[in-house]
């Protein structure tokens, strides 16, 4: 290999360890942190812990605060995932295969969401789940969760759904399918990809999503694991080493599902990229 390809590879290869340690770094502080006593976690914070003390992530598993919280993010997350894949996948598939007046200009509109800062919303939303009557209950976190994510999904979906060979629903139309028929045997299936990718993308945002809950939930049985973790936080201030533990636990379910549907990412943002 010459040194004029072996330069510009080194140079790659830094540049992901760079990355790779601005990401795992603060995970894997927190990771250990939860293992360390407070005096061990000032004076290493970085390092191995020298003696591995599982009494705050036991204290933790057998909390059931703590499995409230995460079941409420579950539940949460989990609807707005599938309204978001619902309401987005039929959507984009009118855009994508159904040609309307003003259809242009509504895509348009829609994605006039993507430039749309949610926090300048907090208030008249938080006044329309009020007028609704919806307010400390599991649908004023998911309803506004998902309309907020509808732009990007309808855009991938719409972008992956153009991409299907015109010829299959050519040949599916001649047999006597309908759009319905067609949505729902056809392009579905096919769409495996995108669906994962979106679904993680909704997953993540719901899970992680803090003003949201703040603002619309009151009552301390329906909190969110960011919210759970700020009364935690408040319960044990001084306490880092249970903190880090909390957050540890708290993320790990986005973490895996990330990482179980990474291969569907990958293919769901490519496969628009190139027709086929």
């Amino acid at each position: 290999m010459t040194s004029a390809r072996l330069i510009p590879q080194l140079a790659r290869l830094a540049i992901l360890l760079i990355v790779v340690t601005f990401v795992l770094g603060p995970l894997t502080v927190a990771v250990f942190g939860g293992f360390k006593t407070n005096g061990e976690l000032l004076a290493n914070p970085f390092g191995i812990p020298s003696h591995w003390n599982t009494e705050f992530y036991s204290a933790l598993l057998n909390d059931p605060s703590f499995w409230k919280y995460l079941g409420n993010s579950l539940i949460i997350s989990l609807s707005t995932v599938v309204l978001t894949l619902i309401v987005a996948a039929a959507a984009a598939y009118v855009f994508a295969q159904i040609r309307f007046f003003g259809s242009k200009m509504l895509m348009s509109y829609l994605l006039a969401g993507l430039v749309f800062p949610f926090a300048t919303a907090i208030l008249p939303l938080f006044i329309k789940v009020r007028d609704f009557g919806l307010l400390d209950s599991y649908w004023a976190v998911i309803l506004p969760q998902t309309a907020f994510g509808l732009s990007l999904s309808i855009l991938l979906f719409k972008t992956f759904f153009e991409q299907l060979p015109k010829e299959l629903f050519e040949a599916a139309y001649v047999e006597g399918c309908g759009y319905i028929r067609f949505f729902w045997r056809f392009t579905l299936p096919l769409s495996t990809p995108i669906l994962a990718t979106v679904g993680v993308f909704a997953f993540v945002q719901s899970w992680n999503n803090f003003l949201l809950p703040l603002v619309v939930i009151n009552s301390r049985e329906l909190f969110t694991w960011p919210l759970g973790m700020m009364q935690f936080r408040g319960e044990f201030l001084v306490e880092w080493n249970r903190v880090l533990a909390f957050i540890t636990l708290t993320i790990l379910p986005a973490v895996v599902f990330f990482v179980a549907a990474q291969k569907y990412i990958v293919a769901g943002l490519t496969g628009g990229a190139v027709k086929g």
